[in-house]
């Protein structure tokens, strides 16, 4: 029973993309996202876009995230 626990767990539904963005890349940040992946052996190269992307929002939402006191008080 417990196997039929863990194979739902790892069976949730994907959230379906249907917003498509488009960007350019010169031939030097193509060259340089080209040899990165193979580097460190990407094969989705739209799936570590979109994960590095929400990184860093989600980096800076995180430092700009309203407190009670201002940095000077938390010292």
């Amino acid at each position: 029973m417990a196997n039929k626990k863990i194979k739902e767990i790892r069976l949730a539904p994907k959230v379906k993309r249907e917003h498509r963005i488009v960007i350019s890349l010169n031939d030097k940040e193509k060259i340089v996202l080209d040899n990165f992946c193979k580097k460190y052996k990407i094969e989705k190269k739209a799936k570590f876009v979109r994960e590095t992307l929400f990184t860093a929002i989600l980096k800076r939402l995180d430092e700009d995230y309203p407190t009670l006191f201002d940095e000077k008080e938390m010292r």
